[in-house]
């Protein structure tokens, strides 16, 4: 007997300028993705503010879900989608951010893509900015470092909120917000890179621009919610946090207080924000010690206070350790490394499994803001290998997804409101750190390569069916 709600939310993830390609079709204007080039796992992706000629941009075609949407939701229906966690191009509707009209071509291409959902019985849940700010934003105003941004975007909320009224009702309004707490979110999250070209892992770090694009961020998300809920009641909105489960390495009394500081600084700065409408009590700590100033126009804490989220997201993939003790090893992660963790096995990229945190981490938030819960972005990123018949046989992802879907029953169990989950990835698509395709999370197999080769064509991987059967029985069949 399955422990989730009756009305729980299966489905799948992916995100526009992942997966959309068409990247300069129908007004489309160009994106911070799409000034990216491919990468890998050994060598990171570029980006370069002139396009340079014989470099590969995966976003410009990505996997073109723009010509093959009807095709690829019909598979997601056919493994039995209740959602289908989507994102919208910001370009696709304001090519620069700031035109007076969208753009109506745009605007239709999503009209078309929720009424395939809703063909299929899918419910939209549609991130409002996903890693895709206009690249002519980045230039004219270093991204979210100006305040003129949260305007911007309260334009293009307006625009697509009153579009979609009747055929979108859950939305996230950023999505990893607290990507903006990292060096590399200036990139992939706030677009604080003006002239900027180079390797994206290496930007110049400038912490005080940073914490105030990310507060602009934080104002342009309340905002958006606030209007939401005054205009279209139906609406639910909801944050997105890359949630990175951090446990101490030994109980040396100064590594459980690191712990306990990335886990302020990671996941809560963020979140408590969104969630409770006020920075956390430990912020002005942390501002002090590193030098930030956060310049507060009057009214935001009000805002804040008054534009808290209704439900709560997160990405979950892997734990870290944290020690103060300089000789451990140390692993990569998702935005995130750490140290490792003797108990965990990895990868093939080096993020450490651990489903047992995932449980955790449920338990965790929902102590913290009893909200409802929903894990967006889980997954195993992998090589994946046709066999002698020409098939994929990817048991390591359905050994991945069962061991989580477990802990997350566990968490029901617990008492944890959890309303749903969609594994990232769910057709194979560009990775966003490393810019390859290589890295594949799906149950859908596209050919395309990391050479941009590939004819596209879609096939059901061995996971398709697996989780075909899962869906079907609200999670209680995971054999």
């Amino acid at each position: 007997m399955s422990v989730f709600r009756d009305d729980f939310l299966w489905g799948g993830a992916c995100a526009a300028n992942q997966f959309e390609g068409a990247w300069d079709v129908d007004g489309k204007g160009d994106s911070v993705p799409d000034h990216c080039t491919n990468g890998s796992n050994t060598n990171p992706k570029r980006i370069t503010e002139a396009f340079e000629e014989g470099t590969l941009y995966p976003s410009h075609e990505a996997i073109d879900f723009y010509h093959h949407y009807e095709g690829d939701i019909a598979l997601f229906a056919e493994m039995g989608f209740k959602t289908f966690r989507t994102s919208i191009n910001w370009t696709r509707i304001f090519p620069t951010g700031e035109e007076a009209e969208p753009n109506e071509k745009g605007l239709a291409f999503y009209d078309r893509v929720f009424d395939c959902c809703k063909k299929y019985g899918i419910e939209p849940l549609v991130t409002i900015s996903h890693y895709e700010l206009p690249y002519a934003l980045v230039k004219k105003y270093n991204g979210w470092a100006d305040r003129r941004l949260v305007d911007l975007y309260m334009n293009y909320c307006k625009t697509i909120f009153e579009r979609y009224k009747d055929k979108v009702k859950y939305w996230l309004t950023f999505n990893e917000i607290n990507a903006g707490t990292m060096r590399f979110g200036a990139l992939l999250s706030l677009g604080t890179c003006q002239g900027y070209t180079g390797v994206g892992f290496e930007i110049p770090d400038d912490i005080q621009t940073r914490y105030q694009a990310l507060h602009h961020q934080f104002v342009a998300s309340a905002k958006a919610v606030i209007y939401a809920h005054e205009h279209y009641p139906q609406f639910k909105m909801g944050n997105m946090i890359c949630y990175s489960a951090a446990y101490p390495l030994t109980c040396d009394p100064n590594d459980v207080m690191a712990a306990q500081q990335q886990m302020d600084n990671m996941n809560w700065y963020c979140s408590d924000v969104q969630c409770l409408g006020e920075y956390p009590y430990f912020a002005k700590r942390f501002w002090a010690e590193h030098g930030i100033q956060i310049h507060m126009e009057p009214g935001d804490k009000e805002l804040l206070k008054k534009g808290t989220v209704d439900f709560y997201t997160f990405s979950y993939y892997m734990s870290t350790c944290v020690t103060t003790h300089a000789d451990a090893e140390t692993i990569g992660g998702n935005l995130l490394g750490g140290t490792k963790n003797p108990y965990l096995k990895a990868s093939d990229w080096g993020w450490q499994i651990d489903p047992v945190g995932l449980r955790w981490s449920l338990n965790q938030i929902y102590a913290r803001y009893h909200k409802p819960l929903m894990v967006v972005e889980n997954g195993l990123g992998a090589y994946d290998e046709k066999g002698p018949d020409g098939k994929i046989h990817d048991s390591y992802r359905i050994d991945y997804l069962r061991s989580h879907i477990e802990q997350m029953a566990e968490a029901v169990k617990d008492g944890v409101d959890l309303m749903g989950y969609t594994p990232w990835g769910c057709i194979d698509l560009v990775s966003a750190s490393t810019g390859e395709m290589a890295k594949r999370y799906g149950f859908i197999y596209v050919n395309k390569f990391d050479d941009g080769t590939g004819d596209l064509s879609r096939e059901r991987k061995d996971s398709f069916y697996w989780y075909q059967k899962v869906i079907a029985s609200n999670g209680a069949d995971l054999s």
